[in-house]
């Protein structure tokens, strides 16, 4: 009997999951970059998010983007720790197997504002630094 890595994860892995594929699709049709759940490719991923804001693009605009954006980020915090996707009242978390609680959709808000940054939230998550 086969499972498929969706089959066996939390329920609140589902939409983050999806989020994050959309993500990568976009990226690989739209902007011709290629993400593969690396933390290496968060620093491509940074880089556009920082030129989204360089360009001024709304807020309103850019919110879906960089909820996928935030959703790629927990997604390679969660492929890289064994870490697993937590929900509540609509807001997705990942949690690390150490017991630390990480917001990348939220990190990945902050970026665009021009106060933090996707790549460094994965190497705290993933070196047992606090959270940001």
């Amino acid at each position: 009997m086969t499972t498929t890595q969706q089959e066996i994860r939390p329920s609140a892995a589902a939409k983050p999951a999806r989020w994050a594929a959309d993500a990568v699709a976009a990226m690989r049709e739209g902007a011709r970059i290629r993400l593969d759940y690396s933390a290496q490719s968060l620093w491509r991923v940074d880089r556009f998010i920082d030129e989204l804001r360089r360009e001024g693009t709304p807020y309103a605009a850019a919110q879906t983007v960089l909820r996928g954006f935030g959703a790629y980020a927990g997604e390679v915090i969660v492929r890289q720790t064994g870490a697993e996707w937590w929900a509540t009242g609509g807001d997705h978390w990942v949690r690390t197997p150490d017991g630390r609680l990480w917001d990348p959709v939220d990190e990945a808000r902050r970026c665009f504002a021009g106060d933090g940054s996707l790549r460094l939230l994965c190497r705290d998550a993933t070196t047992g630094s606090a959270p940001r």
